[in-house]
């Protein structure tokens, strides 16, 4: 009898895993089919815009927060200056390096110092130093001071901003030269717009020049090429699909537009999370509608930011851990929006989607695998019929990967030689029955560490030109 009772338990969840999954691979397949015909539909769009001209420039801030980026500020700030755009300014945020990321800077650019007045309207740790040049059409700034994390180098750069709206960019990362027109042009269709949010790409899979994509490859690294075909399911699919009704609950810290008086009222970057690009999301969000404002939070796939992603399993495992617990910290800090018809379908449908298929999901996952594992192995569920199914799933997983990859490649005019599309189709696979698992854990035991590492830089490995890696800082 107590055995029946415990196979029935077991039955239920199992019965509850497989709903769990089937409603998540309809969902990825709803999303990334509606992201596909999206990026057609915008593609063609963009086009029209093209032939008709009469793209307006609105004044931006480009702020570039750094901690010991030595390895890449140089080639992030070039790609910056090439940008094919009328009005902006570039502010490079040194939150205390211990490298010399000021020093390249200024002696590459031929930096000034300058006595500098920055009106405190942000919270953060005072500067140290600002230096300025005069690059071009472009004044680029760099304010050094003592260091405060992310979220309060933003702060600063925000502090010294003169335009209204503002773009967040990594110090690893480099913008295409069309990448701020695409950016601001939600902007110019709605002045409800309130924030921006583009699509990132991993850079260690291009090569540019002046804002322009040279060549586009699949690189044998397979760490790396399994991550390249997940950001890309992961930028087509759910955030197109929230797009669609204001549901946007992510900005990328890589890549965002910000309107500047509205982030400030809001109160700004947070300096107390891992996920203060997610926080000030939901902060909008929670502010806006608390001020009965008509906004709008917006995605742009068309806007692309090349940003390295890491390639080693300790960097990956160290940078997915801080991204976890950031969209913990958010969610709670946030969660009287899960479920009330004051946020409308942002609390219904996309708070639900983070907490359920995001947050719990690695643990969800993982624990149902083990039981379906414990079963198969007790001889109460057959083994090759169990595994026959997750083949099917995964190989589900792998073909929306591929669907998202292919298409965003063909919608960026990007050329692939045949072993690119094979190698891409072995990472869509190998991503979709492994590394998915893999992230699964790291993610799931990250908890284990949230209070040990709440609040700190991590240290991940960065590419300089020659291929060759470093230590260096990323921000949490």
């Amino acid at each position: 009898m107590e055995s029946a009772i415990w196979v029935s338990l077991l039955y239920g969840i199992v019965s509850f895993y497989l709903l769990y999954l089937m409603i998540y691979a309809t969902f990825q397949f709803i999303s990334v089919a509606m992201g596909a015909l999206t990026l057609h539909e915008r593609q063609r769009l963009q086009r029209v815009r093209k032939k008709l001209g009469g793209d307006l420039d609105i004044p931006v801030s480009i702020l570039v927060p750094a901690y010991n980026e030595e390895v890449t500020i140089l080639a992030s700030v070039e790609s910056l200056l090439s940008l094919d755009y009328g009005q902006y300014e570039i502010i490079v945020v040194d939150d205390g390096s211990k490298d010399a990321t000021s020093e390249k800077m200024v002696n590459h650019f031929r930096m000034s110092p300058i006595s500098r007045p920055i009106r405190i309207t942000l919270p953060c740790q005072p500067e140290k130093a600002v230096y300025e040049a005069r690059i071009g059409k472009v004044k680029l700034t760099l304010i050094t001071k003592h260091n405060g994390g992310k979220g309060d180098a933003l702060n600063m750069g925000i502090n010294a901003s003169q335009n209204p709206y503002f773009l967040c960019i990594d110090a690893d990362s480099m913008l295409q030269r069309d990448t701020l027109t695409r950016i601001v042009q939600p902007v110019l269709e709605d002045d409800a717009v309130v924030a921006v949010g583009g699509m990132i790409r991993a850079a260690q899979s291009a090569i540019l020049s002046n804002g322009i994509v040279k060549d586009f490859f699949m690189p044998v690294h397979p760490l790396v090429a399994m991550q390249i075909v997940e950001y890309d399911r992961s930028f087509l699919a759910s955030r197109i699909l929230m797009d669609q009704f204001n549901g946007n609950l992510i900005i990328s810290g890589a890549l965002g537009l910000f309107r500047k008086d509205v982030v400030v009222s809001a109160g700004g970057y947070a300096t107390n999370t891992l996920g203060e690009d997610m926080e000030l999301v939901l902060k909008l969000h929670v502010y806006c509608r608390n001020k009965q404002r008509e906004y709008a939070i917006r995605y742009e796939p068309s806007a692309v930011c090349w940003s390295q992603v890491p390639f080693t399993y300790r960097d990956i495992r160290r940078q997915r851990r801080r991204w976890h617990l950031g969209l913990f910290q958010s969610l709670m800090k946030y969660r009287q929006v899960m479920g009330s018809s004051k946020y409308g379908l942002a609390g219904y449908v996309s708070f639900t989607y983070y907490l359920l298929y995001e947050l719990l999901s690695p643990i969800i996952e993982l624990f149902g695998l083990l039981v379906v594992a414990l079963m198969a192995i007790l001889g109460v569920l057959d083994a090759g019929f169990t595994l026959q199914l997750f083949l099917i799933y995964g190989l589900f997983g792998a073909l929306l990967s591929v669907t998202a990859f292919f298409q965003r490649t063909y919608t960026q005019n990007l050329k692939l030689r045949p072993r690119d599309v094979l190698y891409a189709i072995m990472a869509c696979v190998a991503e979709s029955v492994f590394f998915h698992y893999v992230l699964a854990y790291v993610r799931a035991t990250a908890f284990f560490s949230y209070k040990r590492r709440k609040g700190q830089w991590g240290v991940i490995r960065r590419a300089n030109i020659s291929g060759q890696g470093k230590s260096t800082e990323e921000s949490s």
